[in-house]
């Protein structure tokens, strides 16, 4: 199989390892834990969390059309009025957008990672931005947001990502 036929899936693999990581480490948390910070000013944990989901979805969804209309309603997550959820809720959301993802990468190929995507908000001076440039921001966003999440229950003495 030459290189541009194999589905991006395969040069992504270990994310979804990543993935069952965040799931284990938030599954088990109480509604008190998920208020825990790591810092007064920082965001708590459950936000952190319902902050990478809204983004996977902000990204897959509204920028490039992936997923189901369920999407738009975990992209609207981040906003600021939205409910706190229940680790339970979270684990769905990190599920939900998960699969998306997967299906997305097991679909593309490499010769899709060219194709450009406009904000689907029209703000002025964003550029267009290429499929490859979206998967990684996302991964690095998951990767990034994860690791506060760790350092933030590990401050506490719960259980954090164990690589």
């Amino acid at each position: 199989m030459t290189e541009q036929n194999l589905s991006l899936s395969s040069y992504y693999r270990g994310w979804n390892v990543y993935q069952q990581h965040l799931v284990k480490m938030i599954e088990p948390l109480s509604v008190e834990q998920l208020a825990l910070r790591a810092a007064p000013h920082l965001w708590s944990v459950g936000m952190v969390a319902t902050h990478i989901v809204a983004t996977r979805a902000g990204w897959f969804h509204n920028w490039m059309g992936e997923g189901s209309p369920e999407m738009a309603v975990l992209d609207a997550w981040d906003d600021s009025m939205e409910p706190l959820r229940l680790a339970s809720e979270l684990v769905a959301g990190l599920e939900s957008s998960w699969q998306m993802i997967q299906s997305a990468l097991e679909r593309w190929k490499t010769a899709d990672l060219v194709q450009t995507f406009d904000d689907p908000r029209h703000r002025p001076n964003r550029p267009a931005l290429s499929r490859q440039w979206i998967i990684w921001h996302v991964l690095e966003h998951d990767m990034h947001h994860g690791g506060e999440i760790s350092f933030a229950l590990g401050m506490h003495g719960l259980a954090a990502i164990d690589l």
